[in-house]
């Protein structure tokens, strides 16, 4: 992990709902993953994998709750996986959905 890297480096409005204050990029790494997949711009990209380094983030990604259909299909892209393979893509199968029949 680059300790040189701070949250403040990462683009704000990424963290709406945070304390900033008592924050750790350590402690919430699958957060942060999930938080700069979705809403984060390159720029953030960059730093997260300067942060936590490509393999780690392919490892959090996987097992992700839920990410929506464009970053799925980013970093099914990026680290060559399957869709399929992610957690968020097997959950979204078992649930089933009634307002889009």
């Amino acid at each position: 992990m680059n300790s040189e890297i701070t949250i403040k480096d990462f683009s704000q409005h990424l963290f709406w709902d945070v304390d900033l204050a008592i924050f750790d990029l350590e402690n919430y790494k699958e957060f942060m993953v999930g938080r700069v997949v979705e809403y984060g711009k390159l720029k953030d990209w960059e730093l997260l994998k300067s942060l936590y380094g490509k393999q780690k983030i392919k490892d959090i990604s996987l097992n992700l709750r839920s990410l929506d259909a464009v970053s799925l299909s980013f970093l099914s892209t990026i680290f060559n996986i399957d869709k399929s393979e992610f957690r968020c893509y097997k959950h979204r199968q078992l649930v089933q959905n009634y307002w889009n029949s």
